[in-house]
């Protein structure tokens, strides 16, 4: 059901809708995490190194899609807020036609090109051939990624975080299913990883448009789908590309400090698959509270109503700060079930190099929270430059100061979580300043308006 959100009470508005993306984006972390546990305890460390990587271009490629589509969900959003419905409609077919045609031929591309792309994250001999193998059978669902990311963007864009997240479950739950099947009964391993993950995404996809088709009038276009228009095209390219960027460079960022891992040894490389694993279930709250507080200020940007898009910002502000407190203490506390959960008790090594790193990374989580809490804001007023610098900033510094620490300094695992810590430093260093100055020149309406 589509929502609403330029009128109504805020807090409970940003709550109902942010609990959804929350629990569909950690069923999402379940894809690669259910890989990640089921592989490695039932194949072994090699094969869970070599999950881990070719998880960073994978995951580049798929935040790429993700972000041209959240793009496209501004645009959206305001165009909902405004009840420009006309134009929404020529939006949606104009974007999924033009990321239709993207998704196939950039899959193509990457199944060709697995292998060197490979060779320069310096992935060890013995693991390689199972990572192109992985990557290879996941970019050949490329296509169902986009469109389950495109129509997930749509629907939130119009207030409904609900429905794709009943997809998600479902799939998920498929995605552990077929796992099992696939590397512990069938005993394919890494390959057999790869298709449950491809699988599911199909399936999860085709549920999207089944719905689509029978509940949401707005979206049945029928011949209205082929309408394309060039202007519309571009003006999505320019928002969609920027905030793509920026979500390449999170993953251009870990790739950088894989590449710093990946001369470490297999251990090395399994404990830091596990310990981004952990990081991605804990930070993608903070990360969809924001996205939440996105969608709510574009609504209300379009609808002219400043006022109430700046009492959802502080909104956000307080679930952030809420969330993060006992993210903190879980992490910090449960380490080693936590560590014990991705590999078995004979790789006590892997163990202790997570736990020395997630014990740190635990104390930490509140920068990440105000980061994110930033980005949503300026998303929300379409100023995707400041999020894209931003991120630009975070990941060199981080990257940087993990290859001077590790590499120059001779440092442990636990650098890994200092690295992070400078590069949230460099973003707030660059974002605080632009939201100050933002937020004295979005004048709100007349209080009698």
């Amino acid at each position: 059901m589509t929502t609403d959100m330029t009128k109504g009470p805020i807090i409970p508005q940003l709550t109902q809708f942010t609990i959804p993306l929350i629990l569909g984006n950690l069923f999402q972390l379940t894809y690669n995490a259910a890989d990640s546990v089921i592989v490695g305890k039932f194949v072994g460390d090699d094969a869970l190194a070599a999950v881990g990587s070719a998880g960073p271009i994978m995951n580049m490629v798929i935040l790429f899609i993700s972000g041209m589509c959240m793009g496209a969900g501004i645009l959206m959003s305001t165009q909902y807020g405004g009840k420009q419905y006309e134009r929404l409609e020529r939006q949606i077919s104009t974007t999924m036609l033009g990321g239709i045609a993207f998704s196939a031929v950039v899959a193509v591309i990457l199944i060709i090109f697995a292998y060197p792309l490979l060779r320069l994250l310096q992935v060890p001999e013995d693991i390689i051939h199972s990572a192109v193998i992985y990557l290879r059978i996941v970019f050949a669902g490329l296509i169902f990624t986009f469109i389950y990311n495109f129509f997930s963007n749509t629907l939130r864009a119009m207030g409904d975080s609900k429905v794709p997240l009943y997809f998600l479950i479902i799939s998920a739950l498929l995605n552990v299913v077929l796992d099992l099947f696939f590397v512990v009964v069938i005993q394919w391993g890494v390959p057999g990883s790869a298709v449950a993950t491809m699988l599911s995404e199909a399936l999860c996809c085709l549920f999207c448009l089944i719905y689509i088709q029978k509940k949401i009038p707005l979206l049945c276009l029928g011949k209205k789908w082929l309408v394309f228009d060039v202007k519309i095209l571009w003006k999505t390219f320019t928002y969609g590309i920027t905030s793509a960027l920026q979500q390449m460079c999170i993953q251009l960022g870990k790739i950088c400090v894989q590449t710093v891992v990946n001369v470490q040894g297999v251990e090395f490389i399994a404990a830091f698959t596990a310990i981004n694993r952990v990081d991605d279930f804990a930070m993608t709250p903070q990360q969809n509270i924001a996205h939440a507080s996105t969608t709510f200020m574009a609504q209300n940007r379009g609808a002219g109503q400043i006022r109430r898009m700046k009492k959802g910002f502080l909104s956000s502000i307080i679930m952030q700060v809420i969330y993060t407190a006992v993210i903190s203490v879980l992490v910090f506390v449960f380490a080693r079930p936590i560590m014990q959960l991705f590999v078995g008790d004979e790789s006590e090594e892997v163990i202790t190099l997570g736990i020395s790193y997630l014990q740190l990374i635990a104390l930490m989580y509140f920068m990440p929270s105000a980061t994110n809490v930033i980005q949503g804001f300026f998303r929300g007023l379409g100023d995707l430059k400041v999020t894209l610098i931003s991120t630009i900033l975070n990941m060199s510094a981080r990257f940087f100061s993990a290859w001077v620490m590790i590499h120059i300094m001779g440092g442990g695992f636990e650098c890994l979580a200092w690295a992070n810590f400078a590069g949230w430093i460099a973003m707030l260093a660059f974002q605080i300043p632009m939201i100050v100055t933002r937020w004295r020149k979005e004048k709100p309406e007349p209080e009698n308006s």
